[in-house]
């Protein structure tokens, strides 16, 4: 079972919680540079996460200034300090993911809404589905593929673990009938997509071809809710280059209206059932 922190997470809390304190203490972020001789823009740095690393000296530094003397919202400031140097597991797999990694917002978050047009969502393929998938781009090499199939597969254990989180993922129908891999793989990938849908934190929806003009003719997104307040939601828009995190309140209240739009738009959890089987079922070769 993989690690559940999430390093970047911790790190972002951190900032939030400094950020706030300054402004509770009627400082600007010059002053307090200024005040322990720092260089400009430490501080905003250290309130934007751009400081990877915040030292236990700065940082006690700043929680006397700002007259934080509780020991157990010290002690919390700290850990949440060192648990931001830690590595997630994905660490391991440095070929596939960037320093700033969708698997390093999940381990924590809470509740998983996902949009897909093309694909079956990442956390919900199968090992044979996931490879074939990433063979249909570029040619590449062949061990970096295996690698990207084999962290895939590690990333699904958040649906599975103890505590898992909640996911509700709405795809496409095109997503559904696309024969990646060949009928045979594509339904092994239809029966376990079927057998996610019936655990009781999985929610799958499918927007059928039919349904002509919808709220989810954009690019595919995925938004991450967190148990913590002070951890806000964020949106993930993967690209071509890069994944895009988008964490201004207007952008993820945005793009939760147009995931509640396609959700009125798609069929209902069973009904949806009902066609993954129909599916299914057309695959099945003519006795």
């Amino acid at each position: 079972m993989t690690d559940s922190s999430s390093p970047t997470l911790r790190l972002r809390r951190l900032a939030t919680m400094l950020r706030r304190a300054r402004e509770e203490a009627g400082y600007t972020a010059t002053q307090v540079g200024n005040k322990f001789k720092w260089s400009a823009g430490k501080v905003t740095k250290m309130e934007t996460t751009e400081t990877k690393r915040i030292k236990a000296d700065d940082l006690d530094k700043l929680m006397d200034l700002y007259e934080i003397t509780g020991a157990e919202q010290r002690a919390s400031m700290h850990a949440l300090a060192k648990d931001a140097r830690q590595r997630g597991w994905w660490s391991k797999y440095k070929e596939v993911f960037t320093d700033r990694a969708l698997p390093d917002f999940e381990a924590e978050a809470s509740m998983i809404r996902t949009y897909e047009a093309q694909m079956v969502p990442g956390l919900l393929q199968t090992p044979t589905y996931a490879e074939a998938l990433l063979l249909g781009g570029r040619f590449g090499n062949p061990e970096i593929i295996k690698k990207k199939a084999e962290a895939r597969m590690v990333r699904r254990e958040i649906l599975t673990r103890i505590n898992p989180a909640r996911f509700r993922a709405i795809i496409d129908e095109g997503a559904l009938r696309r024969a990646i891999g060949g009928p045979e793989v594509l339904k092994e990938q239809l029966a376990y997509l079927h057998y996610m849908a019936q655990l009781p934190n999985v929610d799958i929806q499918v927007l059928t071809s039919d349904t002509g003009s919808h709220a989810g003719l954009c690019a595919p997104f995925t938004i991450l809710d967190f148990p913590d307040p002070l951890d806000l939601p964020i949106v993930y828009i993967d690209t071509a280059s890069n994944g895009l995190f988008l964490e201004e309140p207007e952008d993820v209240e945005a793009h939760s209206a147009i995931f509640g739009d396609i959700q009125g738009s798609a069929l209902s959890t069973v009904r949806s059932a009902d066609l993954i089987i129909d599916i299914m079922k057309s695959l099945e070769s003519p006795s």
